[in-house]
Order: structure tokens, then sequence, then C-alpha cells
């Protein structure tokens, strides 16, 4: 199955799609954490290259994420652009598609999500809850319920790397989508 993981500069989703034998590829504006396949540019002009059967898309939550809802009134055009961003990845061709971001307005403005996942679903002892939009996919089921419910994102110290530190797919959370939505 080929694979586009859009908006991933770390490689964590691309490289659990390709330890299942899938030809998966990371694209973002950045360059991938890890050496592998990606494609540094726009995922929009990456889906039209080339032909996916599968795309799970992370557009960056900066403009969208309710826990910056404090600075809403100042960022109208900017949440604007980030919604038809959203419109746009879930409007591709492509047959089957997961787009995921953790609470929004993306639920109010756009649709609600079909699910919401936790990394202690899937054995990381932790708590970010994640929304997932899905196009004929099936919903993730558990794979290692575990306890602890620490919020290490949410208390993420600031610094220049604090918004890359929290956008990372959890590697619980990537194998499952890899081994579940891999399989369609």
């Amino acid at each position: 199955m080929r694979v586009l993981v859009a908006c991933e500069f770390s490689g964590i989703v691309r490289d659990a799609f390709r330890s299942r034998g899938h030809d998966a590829w990371s694209c973002d504006l950045l360059p991938s954490e890890r050496p592998g396949h990606h494609i540094q540019g726009d995922a929009l002009g990456a889906m039209a290259d080339w032909d996916w059967d599968l795309m799970v898309a992370h557009p960056p939550c900066t403009h969208l994420a309710v826990s910056g809802a404090r600075w809403f009134k100042d960022k109208k055009q900017a949440q604007d652009a980030a919604l038809e961003f959203v419109r746009q990845l879930l409007g591709s061709p492509v047959p089957r598609i997961a787009l995921e971001n953790p609470v929004s307005i993306i639920s109010s403005r756009i649709r609600k999500p079909d699910q919401i996942v936790q990394p202690w679903m899937f054995g990381h002892p932790e708590t970010k809850a994640t929304c997932l939009w899905l196009k004929n996919l099936p919903l993730l089921r558990p794979t290692n319920i575990v306890d602890g419910r620490e919020a290490r994102v949410y208390r993420e110290p600031p610094g220049p790397d604090r918004w890359k530190n929290r956008s990372r797919t959890y590697p619980g959370v990537a194998a499952a989508m890899a081994e579940q939505w891999g399989a369609q």
C-alpha cells in the first residue's frame, strides 16, 4: 500500500507503516528527523504528484487547538487558512484518510471527530487527547491499555522545540495505525 504521512517531520508514523512493508512516505515543509523516505515540501503538492492509497495527516494545530483559545480573537485570518487546509486534506481524492489533531475548532467549524484516542490506550502512561477524523477507515482499537495518566505533553517546558516535542505521534499509536489501517 502507498501511504502518505502528511505534515510529519518526525518520521514516526512513516516508519511504523514501512516496518509493516508499506511504501510509506512522510511529507513536511521541514526535513525529516529520521533518515528515510521523506518529501520535503507541501503536502497538497505531494498528494497531486502521486497516487496514494492512504493518507495520515497531521495538520499544524497552532491556529486550531482549543488550548490556544485565548488568542483566537487575534488570529481569524490564520484560523481560516488553517481550516481551509484541513478541508483540502479531508477532501482530497485519497481513498482512505485519517486526519489527527488535538481538541480543536475543526470539531465546530468542519465536523466532529470520529474518535478521540489517548496514548495510555496504546502503551504510553500519558494523556494527550487526540481527535481522529476518518474516511473509509475503522476506529482504532486500543492495543495496550496501561495505568498512569501523566500529562507530560501538556507540561512541556517553554523553549524553541516545545512545539516539536508536543506534536510527535507516540510510537504505540503509530504502530496501531500501521497494523490496523495498513490491513485495509
